[in-house]
């Protein structure tokens, strides 16, 4: 199909406005937070999103037993879901910071909605005795909107220095594990999932954690909050 001016015009416009939206702060913001980074202490930040889940009582057993703690990001709706999981979280020193209503990319996000978003999430995780103060983006993508409820809201937005890909079906636990231990350095924010993923993925993720953290351990690394 042949486009008039008009109609290229338009296209033009839209994309334009497209990439001031969502595109361009996004990738400003991550490119600000990986490069922006003290290697100077044998310190690991791990922190989990997309909970809570029937998962996430496991982990927090996990990282009890080898008295580590943790910063959860937090989907408003499963938090919603799993009152006492949140107080539990919160119960044994660990921090939760936002993640989201409905785990809604920015970019496809209206105005409106990323008001609600950031509004409601704020208002479940309160309710039940949170006071978060970080926000992590559903895959790092905001929008202007998000860094307006950023401000609003009082958070600080928290990306990651490392993945996993814990989240994938067709992964394994040692998998997991070793991309873990090649990958993590002095004072990286590392991202893992205790929530949603494929094939019950959490639970290969906690696996993981049980042959990482003693070798971590081992290695002198310290667990801190983001506060920290």
């Amino acid at each position: 199909m042949q486009l008039s001016k008009k109609q290229k015009a338009i296209l033009a416009v839209a994309g334009t406005a497209g990439l001031a939206y969502g595109v361009i702060p996004t990738v400003i913001g991550k490119t600000r937070y990986m490069t922006r980074h003290d290697r100077s202490e044998k310190t690991i930040y791990l922190t989990f999103d997309d909970g809570p889940s029937q998962y996430t009582s496991d982990l927090l057993d996990l990282l009890a037993e080898h008295d580590v703690k943790a910063t959860f990001f937090m989907v408003g709706t499963f938090a919603a879901e799993y009152p006492e999981t949140v107080r539990r979280v919160m119960a044994e020193g660990h921090q939760i910071g936002v993640h989201s209503l409905e785990h809604r990319s920015a970019l496809i996000s209206s105005p409106a909605y990323t008001n609600r978003d950031f509004h409601d999430t704020v208002a479940i995780l309160r309710n039940l005795g949170a006071d978060p103060k970080y926000y992590r983006p559903p895959w790092g993508e905001v929008n202007l909107w998000s860094l307006m409820n950023m401000d609003v809201n009082g958070l600080k937005k928290v990306i990651w220095n490392v993945m996993a890909e814990d989240w994938r079906g067709n992964t394994t636990a040692d998998i997991i594990a070793e991309k873990l231990l090649n990958r993590t350095k002095n004072g990286d924010v590392v991202c893992l999932h205790d929530g949603r993923g494929k094939n019950n993925a959490p639970l290969r993720t906690i696996e993981a954690l049980k042959q990482v953290i003693p070798i971590w351990k081992d290695e002198g690394y310290e667990f801190k909050l983001i506060d920290d």
